[in-house]
Parts: structure tokens; sequence; C-alpha cells
């Protein structure tokens, strides 16, 4: 006889599953190892990956993490961990258990612990399964959905402010969170006297208390009036000389050489306009510097509207983007991930993206290896500080690396990471040959079971060859379903299946200190050792399909993103570009959450470079753009979107209208000399309008209409009203508006569960933006190869701002490259871009009435700055021509030309000047940008106008290949790749220029030499300018030469051609007839 005893539930006995969350963090557990795929046609899938490395992955959150075997017998499962390592138990037996086998138990047995027989506690699993590949409905659009939760989170958020934003104090909250009370002479003072921060036990007074939340964020450096003054009225003072001197050029023409002289007046009257264009945009331009302590304070810090001291800061979702692991090194790519998951950020609203475009297995296992290395990395940057958080710029950097640390175990913890370091770049360049070995050796195994099958099938007939396909085969034994090393059709650069993995989970909400383990490399005792969420992205690709290249890679993260992390604010990194300062987040967000923040776009940081040569021979640092130009810009509405090293606001790339936009009126002058704000009452309805959406329509964009525009994605849809609430500024003080409460965004982020995985592989497909705005209104925007600028511009018109943040020390830095060719093809590729931009609607000069009248110069600038390469070759060719025609573009060199001349020059060089002193660059770097404006102009930019012509009038497409990240073959020097000389047709327009300007010089000496009446006025001319062509064009020429005789003999048989062509030719048009002359008389046959 049996019988059962019933025990009510006690502290003491819990025989139901104590934590009701326990079957979420399991599901969470199993969605981070499973790698989803799906698209086009296809049935989304999650396959539980065993394994995505070979090695063993060395930390909880990772994908393939393990716990110890299932208990049941016959099943060789893993338990499900948590944070720490430790098995995840749904019964207080410590029964161990793998998920599917619980799994089993809930849904086809009694719900009964196999250990002690005791009953389960209902679980949530919905529509969990058993099997490891399983087919997955996407999320349910009835019930209570995840975001519908987020959702009804804002709300109550938002009646929160009811009180806040009237001004009112709260006296109960205060009384609770400071513990004060009512005393004589003030009811709101302490026992102690004074206002307890709650943190150090620092001491306030009531007024200085209350005014401690309202410091800004950030303020303006405005540059010397010494130094701005003068160099705006020099500007005022060229363009009368420039007027003047052009009016007396027209009045006063060469009469001996009209032809000449046309053609010069023409090239100096567009070269006075460009520079123009190039200079009223300069007007205003302004530093900033922001404040991070108080950003710790109003955010990080226990306080009024955050007692709990969590972080208040809101997410940041950081996109890396690559596409071809041969050009982009996957060792490249790991350090930028690195550097990022060990950013100086909140780990709990930090989550890092990756689009890996080509899809690529290597690319994959790249970032495996890199989140597995994270698990040693990341806690030793928190423990000492380190910096830069690149471990390859990190343990490469030429100073002391012992300098300030006083740790007396950092030199043993550095000498192990840094072998840990050394093994894990063996581990990633052998990847290749790893993932090719194994790949070969399933193969070779599949043939042998498909020969066996064949024979016991044989039959008496002639047995035929069976061809299999050669696949790439993962880590854990099966196909990856992404590009082949061999391609194969659904498994090629351009038709291969979306694919999701989700390498690091989300950590938890609360520090993880880590502990003294003998098993650990270094001692973590106290040290935070969660890694943020790292997701590796590979939208779907199929034939037929545009795909748009890096412009549909960032909108694919964008709504990937929205749904399984959402932060408000967005920043875009090349692979190549890692963080240098670990605070750079935190610079950024500043002037995102500073008064007046919602209404910025971006943030745009300048970009640094590593590994240029030390002269700088091709202006790779490009300083004068970033240091001048875009300093300029941020003085007006803001500097323009360059490509990378940009922190977004996602609402802005949704593409909505900037809040209060009706109360910023933009005019000519208001960025040189603002007007007092008036203050006026504001409406009421603008005031709560948040979600505005339109280029030029000024209607509120109903939410039913959403769907025709982000897609038919019920979860992103969801997620757009969650976002804007989230990147809302701090509502604690009465004039903000539309504001968030304190305390509402530290909270724990929501568990990943499969429909939410599901949902992202679902806005990933291929045809998913079929029919919606994608590319047109909302995201990176299409039709262009520079879709960073013309995105820039479109919120720009839609009344955004952007603010430019240089950091010290720089925020990122990157590669560029240094050979000639290869830079060249750089320049081309934005150059071709602008000639796009200035043929699309996204001319400037359609812009609308929102933005600033001096913005409009400088992107009507950007699409106009390549035309300038046709006057600009004529005129480098007018010198040669003066010298072989011995005529010169004025009749005589008279002292009004000379004195034009002087000013125009003087001027020039003291505008130069007072740009390098107001911007901080150097003399040499200002000279550098010069030489290689007219070396581009000359080659790469009247290439980019003609195939931009090509693809306006012909409809020709323009294909351009990515810039290589990938050093030179000279392991030994460094700036190898400065010297390798690699032959491209762009170089003939400048090869040309220089030949014949020689040839020039030496005909001119001659003629005058040689000549019964010397004409040297005319030659000083023609040789001056000359030499002004061939001291631009010295960079170019010394490239050509390379290094230890390796230039091309394509060069000097073009030199050589180019010098025969061009001496016959100026025989046979002016021949030497006087027989008395040295030489004898000469006809040309």
């Amino acid at each position: 006889m049996s019988y059962t005893v019933q025990l009510p539930p006690t502290p003491d006995n819990q025989p139901m599953m104590a934590d009701p969350t326990i079957s979420q963090r399991v599901e969470e557990q199993y969605v981070s190892n499973s790698l989803f795929t799906g698209g086009f046609g296809s049935v989304t899938r999650a396959h539980l990956m065993d394994k995505v490395i070979e090695s063993e992955a060395s930390h909880p959150q990772m994908a393939g993490a393990k716990g110890s075997s299932c208990a049941i017998t016959g099943c060789d499962g893993k338990v499900m961990s948590d944070e720490r390592g430790l098995d995840i138990l749904p019964c207080v037996c410590d029964f161990k258990i793998c998920r599917d086998c619980y799994v089993d138990e809930v849904k086809t047995g009694e719900a009964t612990c196999p250990g002690c027989k005791e009953p389960y506690k209902k679980a949530e699993l919905d529509g969990a399964t058993a099997d490891n590949e399983r087919p997955l409905s996407l999320a349910a659009t009835g019930g209570m959905s995840k975001m519908e939760r987020r959702l009804s989170l804002m709300k109550s958020a938002k009646s929160m402010l009811a009180r806040s934003q009237t001004g009112e104090f709260d006296h109960n909250r205060w009384l609770f969170e400071t513990k004060g009370t009512y005393g004589y002479g003030n009811v709101m003072w302490p026992k102690e006297g004074g206002l307890d921060n709650g943190n150090s036990g620092e001491v306030l007074e009531p007024a200085e208390f209350m005014n401690k939340p309202w410091r800004p964020l950030t303020r303006i450096v405005k540059i010397p009036a010494a130094v701005l003054s003068p160099y705006r009225l020099l500007i005022f003072l060229r363009m009368i000389a420039l007027g003047l001197f052009l009016a007396w050029r027209v009045k006063h023409p060469n009469e001996d050489a009209i032809w000449l002289w046309g053609m010069s007046v023409v090239c100096e009257i567009w070269f006075a306009f460009s520079w123009l264009l190039d200079q009223l945009p300069k007007l205003c331009p302004v530093n900033r510097a922001t404040d991070l302590n108080v950003l710790k304070e109003k955010f990080e810090m226990p306080s009024l509207g955050n007692a709990t001291g969590k972080s208040d800061l809101p997410g940041i979702d950081v996109f890396v983007s690559t596409a071809d692991p041969e050009k982009e090194p996957p060792l490249v790519t790991a350090n930028t991930i690195l550097s990022i998951l060990s950013a100086d950020y909140p780990v709990e609203k930090l989550t890092c993206n990756v689009s890996d475009d080509g899809g690529a297995l290597l690319t994959f296992e790249a970032m495996a290896e890199a989140a597995s290395f994270a698990n040693i990395w990341v806690p030793f940057c928190r423990k000492h500080d380190i910096e830069p958080r690149n471990p390859d710029s990190y343990f490469n950097l030429k100073k002391d690396p012992y300098k300030n640390k006083v740790r007396p175990d950092f030199v043993k913890d550095r000498r192990r990471v840094k072998r840990e370091y050394d093994e894990f770049k063996v581990r990633i360049n052998g990847l290749p040959d790893s993932i090719r070995r194994r790949s070969d050796a399933y193969h070779a195994r599949e043939e042998i079971k498909a020969m066996k099958l064949q024979r016991q099938n044989a039959t008496d007939e002639l047995m035929e060859t069976i061809k299999i396909p050669k696949a790439t085969w993962m880590a854990d034994g099966t196909h990856w379903p992404g590009t082949w090393i061999n391609a194969a059709r659904e498994h090629s650069r351009g038709d291969h299946a979306g694919i999701i993995q989700v390498m690091l989970k989300p950590p938890s909400d609360e520090p993880l200190m880590g502990t003294a383990d003998d098993s650990r490399l270094i001692d973590l005792t106290d040290v935070d050792i969660r890694l943020p969420m790292l997701v590796y992205i590979s939208r779907e690709k199929r034939p037929g399909y545009d795909h748009n290249k890096k412009a549909g890679a960032m909108n694919a993260l964008v709504r990937a993103s929205a749904i399984m992390s959402n932060g408000p604010f967005i920043l875009n990194l090349d692979c190549d570009h890692y963080i240098y300062n670990s605070q750079a987040l935190r610079e950024g967000m500043c002037f995102m959450m500073d008064s007046d923040g919602d209404r910025i776009c971006y943030v745009q940081f300048p970009q640094r470079f590593e590994g240029i040569d030390p002269s700088d021979r091709y202006a790779n640092n490009n300083t004068v753009f970033f240091d001048v130009n875009m300093t300029a810009l941020d003085g007006l509405q803001g500097p323009v979107y360059v490509g990378t090293g940009c922190l977004f606001r996602r609402m802005a790339l949704y593409g909505f209208d900037p809040p209060r936009s009706k109360d910023h009126s933009l005019s000519f002058w208001s960025c040189c000399f603002p007007r007092r704000k008036q203050t006026t009452a504001v409406n009421t309805l603008e005031e709560n309008q948040a979600l505005r959406m339109g280029d030029l329509d000024e209607e509120e964009m109903p939410l039913s209409l959403f769907p025709k525009k982000f897609g038919n994605s019920s979860f992103l849809v969801d997620s757009i009203p969650v976002a804007e609430f989230q990147g809302r500024l701090l509502a604690d003080h009465p004039s903000v508006k539309n504001g968030r409460p304190p305390n509402a965004l530290a909270t724990a982020r929501d568990l990943l569960d499969a429909s939410t995985v599901a949902e992202a592989i679902n806005v990933i497909s291929c045809w998913y933006e079929d029919k919606t705005e994608w590319g047109e209104r909302v995201g990176w925007i299409y039709g262009s190869v520079t879709e960073d600028v013309v995105t820039g511009y479109r919120m720009h018109n839609r009344g955004w701002k952007s603010v430019y943040c240089v950091t010290k020390p720089d925020a990122f830095r990157g590669t560029a490259p240094i050979n000639l060719t290869d830079r060249l093809h750089q320049v081309l590729r934005w150059a071709t871009g602008s000639v796009e931009i200035f043929f699309s609607r996204n001319n400037a000069l359609l812009a609308s009435r929102k933005m600033m009248f001096l913005q409009r110069i400088a992107y009507l600038n950007v699409g106009i700055y390549p035309f300038t390469s046709i006057f600009l070759i004529v005129y480098c060719f007018l010198p040669a021509l003066s010298l072989f025609s011995g005529q010169f573009i004025v009749q005589t060199l008279n002292v009004t030309f000379l004195t034009y001349l002087l000013i125009i020059t003087l001027t020039l060089c003291m505008l130069a000047l007072l740009e390098i002193k107001w911007s901080g660059i150097n003399l040499e770097e200002w000279w550098r940008n010069e030489q290689f404006w007219l070396i581009g102009g000359t080659s790469a930019h009247l290439a980019a106008v003609l195939q931009g012509l090509l693809k306006v009038v012909a409809g020709i497409e323009i294909s351009f290949t990515l810039t290589s990240k990938s050093g030179g073959d000279d392991a030994d020097d460094e700036f190898s790749d400065l010297y390798i000389v690699k032959w491209t047709s762009l170089m003939i327009p400048p090869i040309v220029i220089m030949m014949t300007n020689l040839i020039g010089i030496a005909v001119g000496f001659s003629r005058t030499i040689y000549s019964t009446v010397p004409q040297w006025s005319r030659l000083i001319g023609g040789v001056f300018f000359s030499f002004w062509v061939l001291a631009h064009l010295y960079p170019f020429a010394k490239g050509l030469m390379g290094r230890r005789g390796r230039t091309p003999t394509v060069v000097f048989v073009w030199s050589g051609l180019l010098a025969i062509t061009i001496s016959l030719l100026w025989v046979a048009i002016n021949p030497p007839s006087d027989t008395t002359q040295i030489g004898g008389s000469f006809q040309f046959p």
C-alpha cells in the first residue's frame, strides 16, 4: 500500500519552482545557444549549437556555454547555466535536468521532478519543443506581448510626471528617499542639519542640492575674438579683392592670346565661386566641452530622482559593419569588438551588433573567439583602467605601460593577458586553415557515406560517380547556412539565408563581482565580470534583389536591434575603427541628454588614424576637413555625417521631425549674431507632439500608418514609441518638456525568447523592405555610394541639429590607405557620391526652409566640388601652353595685375594662418591638404565627374571595391604600403600635367634665351605658375618613384611617350625658321 503526504509550502519546504523567472532564464540560455536562420520562402529555425568554436566556451554568457550533464538516464544533454556558470535547476532538490528533458516532463509527463518526485511549478515555456532544430512561429499579435509590457511600463512612467512637470515638490517621496523630517524653521530639514546625498555622506545645503541637477552637461568654448574677428574680416576683404580682380581681368583681355585669356578667366571665376562655397560656412566655428562628472551625478548617483543609484542612462546599440574577411581581416574586426565590449558604459545598457554582409563562417568564428577572449580582456581593463582597450593597440604602445599603475599584481596580470592575447591572435590567424581542414574532413566523411549507401543499393548496372557539393562545416559538425568557401546554390555571397546568433546573452542588471577563483587566469575579486550583449547578424541575400550595399546592411541592423535590444541611441563604427577612449560613449551622451539635446540627431566624432606615415604624404589624416571644416559646421546646424564614429538618435533615423520645430527659426546671421531668446507660450499640442514625420509635410503621423512606412512587423512598430520615450531628456526640471521621469530606465531589460529572435530574422529578410519607406525616408538613404552624407543631409533638412565632439584622448581610431592607388580610389568613391548627390533630389538647392542658409551652402559645396576638377586641369595646363606659345594670360605683367595677385595671395596665407590658430592644426598639415587637393582634383575627381555623368545620362551603374584594411607584405616596415606602386588609369592626367609643364619650362627657357627680343616677363609668369603646379604634384611624383627601383615600367613608358609627343607637337606647331639661331633650321617632315 502506497500513500503520499502533502506538506504545505513553507520557507523550509519549497518543492515547486521558487523563482518564477527560472523558466525564462532557461529559455534565454537556450536562445543564446541557438543559431537562428530563415528568410524568403523558408521556415525560421533555431539550431541548438553544441559549440560555436573548437575550444570550450569560457564565459557563462557566451553561446555554447555548458553546465553539468543531465542526470536523466540516456540523455547526453547539458544543464543550462546562469551568469556565474552555475546550473539553473528547477527544483530545490537540485536534480540536474537539461532543458529538453524538463520540457518533456512539463508538457508530456506529470510535471514532477524525476529526483524527488515532487511537482514542478507550472512553467511558462510557451511553444517550447524538444526538437533541437524546430520551426518557430513569429510573435503572436494577441495577448500581452513583451513589447506591450514595455509600452504599459512607459505609460505608467508618464503618469509619474503628473506632479513633477508642475514643479511642485513631492514631500512624501523626499522624506522616504532622504530620511528628512519636518523641523523648526524649515519643512525640509534633515536631522543632521543638512541634506545627505546618500552616497559619500556629503552634506549639502538645500540651495546647492536643488541646483546640483541643473548643471549643464556641455558648454561651448568660444574661440577668442582676437582670432575670429580678423578671420571674418579677412574673408570679406578677400571677397572684395577677388571681385575687383575678376572685374579687372574681364575688362583687360589679352588681345595677342585671346584664347589663353578666355580659358584663364573662366577658370578663375569658377575658383572664386568654389572658394566662396568653401569659406562661407567657416564664419562661425565653435569648440565644445563636456562634463562627465555631472553626467555621473545626474544619471548614476543616488538622488531624489534615483534613490537606488542604478544607472539611468539610456541604452546604446553599437553597429559594426564588415563585408569581406579577405579585405577586412577578422583580427581587426575582433579587436574592434573587444574595444566595444570593454567600453566604460553600463554593461546592461550596451549591445554590440556585428553585421557580416558576406555571411562568412570565418567572421562568425572570429567573433566567437573574440567573445571567448573578452572573458579575460574586459575584466582586466576594468581592474587596471586600461587605455586604449583595443588589445592590439594597447600591447603595441610605445609609451611606458606601467605609468600610473599602482596595483602590485598589474605586472603579473599584464604578462598573463599578453600571453593569452598572443594565443588568441594565432587562433584567429589559423581559422581559415582550420575551417578548410574541418570542411574537407566532413566532406570526405559524407562522400564515404554516400558511396556505402550506393553500394548497398547497387545493381548490375554501371554506377555513376556521386557528386556531393563541398559544403563549409561549423564546429558542431553541421552545415554553415551562410556563404560557403566553394560557392553553391543558396550558399554564395549574394544568395544565402539570414543568420542571427546571440554570441553573448544579455547580462543581469545587477553587478556580478568576481571571486578569488584559482581556476581563473587573474584575480578578479571585486571586479564586475559581466559582458555586454553581443549579436552576430548576417542579413538574407537572394538573387534578383537590390541589397543596397552598406546602407541596406545598416538598415537591417536598425530593424533587428530594435526588436532585440531597442537602444534609443545607435553608434555605428567601421570594422577597423575601434574605441580608443573608453569614455567616448559617455561624452556623446552628454550632448544627447543636455538641454535641447532632444533636437540633436547625431553626435559626430572626428576620424583619427593609425599607421599613417610621419610625413602624411597623401593627407590621409584629413586634418583640415576634420579640424577646420567640421568645427566650423558645428557653429551652424552641425557637421555632416562621415560614415563612422557617429552616435545617432534612433528616432532621427526613423525619419521623425525634431520636437518643438516651430520654436526654432533659422536665419542667415543666427550663427554669428545670435538673438536673445524670446519667451513665448508653447503650444500644448506641439509640446506633447513627439512623433511627427516627414520632410516637408506638417501633418502628424498616425500610428496606424506605421506599418506602411516601417513594414509589417508588429514588434518593430511597437518598439518605436518605446525608443522615443527612452531617448527623452530627464524631467528633472519644470522647464523640461515631454521628458521622462528619473529612474525610469533603471530597470532590468526583458529576457530574450525564441519568438523575439525569430521576429528579428523576419525583419532582415530580403523582401521585408518591399513597399516600405526604408532607404527612402527611413534609415540610411539609398541611391548613392556616399550614403552617409545623404543620410545626414536628410536629417538636417528636417530641422535636426548635429554636434561635433572632439575628445582628449581621441574617441575612435582606425586605419586609412597610405598607398597612392588605394588613396586615389578612396577619393574617387567619395567624389562619385558627391556627383550623384548633385544630380539627385538631395541637391542642397532643393533643401527645405528648415535648413540654415550657410548649412545649405556647405551641402551645396559637397555636391559641386568634384566639378572643380574640369577647370583645375585646364588651369594646370595653362602655364605650359603659355610657355609653348610665348604668350601669357595677361598682356603684360603690369603693376595692377601684380598688386591684385599679391593681395589675393597674402590674404589666402593669412586666412590659412588664422585657421591654423583656431583649429589647432599645423602648417605642414595645411600644405599637405593643398597638395592632395590638386592631386585628387586632376585625377580622381575628374573620373568621378565622368562616371557620375555616365550614370545619370546612360544609366551605367558604378561598382566599387572595398578599401583594403590589411597592411603590406613587408612585416619589418610599418609603412611598406607607402612605397608600393600599383598602376591605375587615374595616374594618367597628373603624369601628363607634370611632363607637359616640365617640357614647357625647357621650351620657354630655350625660346627666351635664343630669341632676338627676349620676353622675360612672360617667361617668369609661365615658369612661376608651372612651378606652382609641380610643387603641388611633388607627393604624386615621389609616390611614382616607389622605393628600391620598384617603379612600374609602364610609368617610364608613359613618361617617355608623352615627352616625345609633346616635343614633336611643339615643333610642328611653331618650328624654328631663323637659320641664324643655334641649331640651324628644322622642318617637321
